[in-house]
């Protein structure tokens, strides 16, 4: 099916980002994908072209207008779902090494198969908890960035994805608009696990009312191995 491709051009140039041609026949098959696979279970609430655009293409993108993607060679995306942000960034920054991560089994069949059928190449699924992948070495800080739009508490989310950046390397967290609440009672955990806020980075979705942050937290130090704790403890027990 064709689409117009004009809103999501235009919200992207005031990103300062761009679309081949190649890249929004990805995007289309992307979609087309995800309203398919959604009729058979659960990938989002969210179906209608321009609104896939805006809430869930354009919002993975904006990290790109905030953070430099090309100094960073590999990407774990930590519970990315349908794919986001980790398939748009991929997409879009073909030369990143994107490693997706979810802890459903049926969700991790369908990124292999979107990621088939884009003829992506660099990137890999898994299925897992990041609790328990976070101690396997293979995956233990060895990132140069991670990423998450899953939602949880930054503490908890920041025990999730911690453990698997190296040092100098950067978590980046996608978060609502009001987190300064979130912020002072994460603050002891991320210093806990080896983290330190290099900034936040605040924004509107553009042509939108939808605000959002950017938790960009830099890793400046290697945490005990304790860390990540028993799979569910993070969630119901964050650190302070």
């Amino acid at each position: 099916m064709n689409y117009n491709f004009q809103q999501f051009e235009e919200k992207l140039s005031q990103l300062q980002l761009t679309l081949t041609d190649r890249m929004k026949e990805q995007f289309a098959v992307y979609y087309d994908m995800l309203c398919e696979w959604n009729k058979i279970m659960n990938l989002t609430t969210i179906i209608q072209f321009d609104e896939v655009v805006e809430k869930h293409f354009v919002d993975s993108l904006a990290l790109g207008a905030y953070l430099e993607l090309k100094d960073h060679c590999t990407m774990i995306d930590i519970g990315t779902g349908a794919g986001f942000p980790g398939i748009p960034l991929k997409i879009v920054y073909p030369e990143l090494n994107v490693l997706l991560v979810d802890s459903l089994n049926k969700r991790v069949r369908f990124l292999e198969e979107v990621i088939q059928k884009l003829y992506l190449t660099g990137i890999t699924s898994v299925h897992g908890r990041a609790e328990e992948l976070a101690h396997k070495n293979e995956y233990r800080e060895q990132y140069d960035l991670c990423v998450s739009r899953a939602v949880a508490h930054l503490a908890s989310l920041s025990e999730y994805c911690l453990p698997f950046v190296k040092m100098g390397g950067t978590f980046t967290a996608y978060k609502s608009a009001d987190i300064s609440e979130e912020i002072e009672q994460s603050k002891k955990a991320i210093q806990i696990l080896g983290g330190k806020i290099n900034r936040i980075e605040k924004f509107q979705l553009p042509e939108t009312e939808y605000g959002r942050s950017f938790v960009i937290i830099d890793k400046v130090r290697h945490i005990s191995k304790k860390y990540p704790r028993k799979s569910g403890t993070p969630g119901r027990c964050p650190l302070q």
